[in-house]
């Protein structure tokens, strides 16, 4: 069987992107990464693309005159290299509505909170603010308005005492990387549906047990 290919588009580091390459070069995982395109020359990220030989494209969005320009010459890339579904990881720019749109339930994002909790900026900061035991992260399907979409994977990790923002965002960051691969395995295999904006998958699947915190 053919493997979705997948666009992924970054803006920096790139450590998701790292996640999911490496998921895909096991073997027997229903998807492949096809193309990473970034919007900032020099991103991190490309090299972990360069390093397997992943193709990469850099679409800087100041070259163009407008957000419209810019995703026609993203979606150009998309096209021409036959991608069916896209990852956001650390891509930095704000989606157009006609673009969401064309890609409909084609494209995922992964946001560094328990959606939806804590929308936006600064997730981790806020969550220790309000006091939450748990903080986490979400890969669900984009929709036009920001950190928004039907939720497909999420992980949760505990809040521990002294935790600071940096802290608790390497917790967080370490259970992006295998949420974001669990998602794209998901997708690939036909197990997830979106019913009424939200997400059915398909048994067989393992329910975690209940977890506490503290724990006693």
């Amino acid at each position: 069987m053919a493997r979705l290919k997948v666009g992924v588009l970054i803006s920096g580091r790139g450590s998701n992107l790292k996640a999911l390459i490496e998921a895909c070069a096991a073997p027997g995982f229903p998807a492949e990464v096809a193309l990473v395109i970034s919007n900032v020359t020099g991103a991190q990220g490309l090299d972990h693309a360069a390093a397997v030989g992943i193709p990469r494209v850099v679409i800087p969005h100041r070259d163009h005159p407008s957000r419209e320009a810019f995703e026609a010459a993203m979606d150009l890339a998309l096209a021409a290299h036959g991608i069916e579904l896209v990852c956001l990881a650390g891509f930095m720019r704000l989606l157009t509505r006609a673009f969401v749109t064309r890609w409909h339930d084609r494209l995922i994002n992964i946001h560094p909170s328990l959606l939806p909790a804590f929308r936006g900026l600064d997730t981790h900061e806020r969550a220790l603010a309000a006091g939450v035991r748990f903080a986490g992260c979400t890969v669900h399907y984009v929709r036009a308005e920001m950190d928004d979409g039907p939720i497909i994977v999420q992980a949760a990790v505990p809040v521990l005492p002294g935790d600071n923002a940096e802290l608790l965002a390497a917790r967080v960051l370490e259970a992006e990387h295998r949420a974001y691969p669990l998602a794209l395995r998901l997708i690939a295999e036909g197990r997830v549906k979106v019913r009424d904006e939200r997400v059915e998958i398909a048994a067989p699947f393992a329910v975690p047990e209940t977890t506490l915190n503290p724990a006693r």
